[in-house]
């Protein structure tokens, strides 16, 4: 979900100050109904009344803080996002905890009625709020409408030793890595076997280039000794625009295969920083000759690493293949 940022502040769409109010009206209503009839959302469900209706009114009286904790955010969702995430934590273990209760036999399938108006409706706009905080604390916005071309940010971009992107790849093959921020697994997994990379852009006369998200000079603290390796500072992340690599959604950031493939790395000693960088950024890795795009390899997930074999193998197949007689 795109935002609009004017000031350093971002625009906040309009639904969610009046789901987030309404969300706080409706569990104080319950909050009120929970004290004064504590037997009628069984009644009305077909389940028996509790035994101590006083732990029902317990639950409508926390229900009451959270109403109040939606109200207050409802003011300005993406600041106080932290009740947000308050509110869809205790929906999430309360529906949580109904499934394990019905699937252990200990409670009906219709005790999900209970959960229905309380927790289950709310879920999935709570949901889409914090994804949009996310986006809206994390991400970058940009800067300009329309992306640079490739040829406009081959120009304006330069590298660490001083010539422009343009400049670098006249006449010789330049491999791009665009990197995902420095404290991410992957980003550091790339670090870790730089080397390698290098040395496959030398086997094929290329030079290998890297793209980071901090300010220029900065990346020096986390590359170390390998600082040496030639470089381009893009903090707002449109030399990122201009090759096509966008934010990512909630699955390449944080499916299933980013989740095990993270793991892995992690356990191989590559670890996880602090967030250096726009953690929504998307990696990738082209080839650039004369200031176009040659070849290309963009991420289809935060895991994918960049695999220079194939990117070059790719380039060499289509060149022979313009070679081959009609």
């Amino acid at each position: 979900m795109p935002f609009e940022c004017e000031g350093g502040r971002c625009r906040v769409p309009s639904w969610m100050p009046r789901l987030l109010f309404f969300a706080g009206l409706y569990h104080l209503l319950f909050a009120a109904a929970a004290l004064a009839w504590p037997h009628f959302c069984f009644d009305c469900a077909g389940l028996p009344r509790p035994v101590h209706p006083i732990l029902w009114r317990v639950a409508g009286l926390l229900s009451a803080v959270f109403g109040i904790g939606f109200l207050i955010a409802s003011r300005d969702p993406i600041r106080h996002w932290p009740l947000v995430l308050l509110g869809f934590a205790k929906a999430s273990l309360v529906i949580i905890l109904l499934l394990v209760s019905i699937f252990a036999e200990e409670l009906p399938a219709k005790s999900l009625w209970l959960a229905l108006f309380d927790d289950i409706i709310w879920w999935f706009p709570l949901a889409a709020i914090l994804w949009a905080s996310l986006q809206a604390h994390v991400g970058r916005p940009p800067t300009r409408d329309a992306p640079l071309t490739v040829p406009e940010a081959c120009e304006a971009y330069r590298l660490s030793s001083g010539e422009s992107l343009a400049e670098a790849s006249a006449g010789q093959t330049v491999a791009l890595v665009f990197l995902r921020h420095f404290g991410c697994t992957f980003t550091r997994q790339i670090l870790r076997h730089l080397e390698e990379l290098k040395r496959e852009s030398d086997r094929h006369n290329a030079r290998l280039v890297l793209v980071h998200m901090m300010q220029k000079g900065d990346a020096v603290r986390y590359l170390g000794e390998r600082s040496g390796v030639a470089r381009i500072a893009d903090p707002m992340c449109e030399l990122y625009r201009a090759f096509g690599l966008g934010k990512g959604g909630f699955l390449e950031l944080f499916g299933p295969r980013v989740w095990l493939r993270g793991a892995i790395s992690v356990f191989k000693g590559c670890g996880v920083g602090h967030l250096a960088g726009d953690g929504l950024q998307m990696p990738g890795a082209f080839l650039v000759r004369d200031s176009a795009v040659v070849a290309r390899q963009p991420a289809r997930s935060a895991a994918d690493l960049p695999d220079l074999p194939r990117l070059f193998g790719g380039l060499h197949e289509a060149t022979s293949s313009e070679t081959v007689p009609a």
